[in-house]
């Protein structure tokens, strides 16, 4: 079983979090398992200072694959690569290793932003490369939340059911009672 850590982070306020590992057969199972299988119930993109994007994809993707340590989810009108494992280069042209390991996700996590009580409000997954920047946030089903980010008169606990799998496969955790007194209070404001 894996310890969480709870930390304050400027601009996101109290958070959860579980190490993943990220080696990348590891990262390769988990995205492809949540892209592949979880498409249509995830938002995703970057939460930087700023500027968040939170995407849907409109299909399930077309490709998932693993070229040269970059995971490439291909969604047909567009598509994103994600840095994972070793990258080399280019016969004749190889990558600097510091480079590399800049670009390469170093710390991936499951999280989950606390509310008053330490009340659970949102739940996801982030990594982040060998600089501690951010590569990739996905927003993971929220029960007060539909589909499309619409705030419900009544929680869809069933919609835990993606965060719960994660925690279960991933860091050999149970449910958590305290994810099902979930805050109402989904962001500031």
């Amino acid at each position: 079983m894996t310890a969480s850590l709870i930390r304050e982070e400027p601009g996101n306020g109290r958070l959860e979090i579980w190490p993943l590992p990220t080696a990348t057969d590891t990262l390769r199972r988990l995205l492809t398992e949540i892209f592949r299988d979880h498409w249509h119930e995830v938002w995703f993109g970057s939460m930087v200072q700023g500027a968040v994007f939170e995407i849907r994809a409109p299909n399930a993707p077309e490709r998932i694959r693993l070229y040269d340590g970059y995971l490439t989810v291909d969604f047909g009108p567009w598509h994103f690569h994600l840095c994972i494992g070793d990258q080399r280069g280019a016969p004749g042209d190889p990558i600097d290793p510091a480079l590399a390991r800049h670009r390469r996700t170093a710390r991936a996590e499951l999280y989950r932003r606390l509310r008053e009580g330490d009340r659970p409000s949102s739940w996801g997954l982030r990594l982040f490369n060998g600089q501690d920047e951010q590569q990739l946030t996905v927003f993971l089903p929220n029960p007060y939340l539909s589909s499309d980010q619409q705030l419900l008169k009544e929680p869809a606990w069933s919609q835990l059911d993606l965060w719960e799998r994660l925690r279960r496969d991933y860091l050999g955790l149970p449910p958590d009672p305290r994810d099902r007194q979930a805050s109402r209070r989904i962001c500031d404001g």
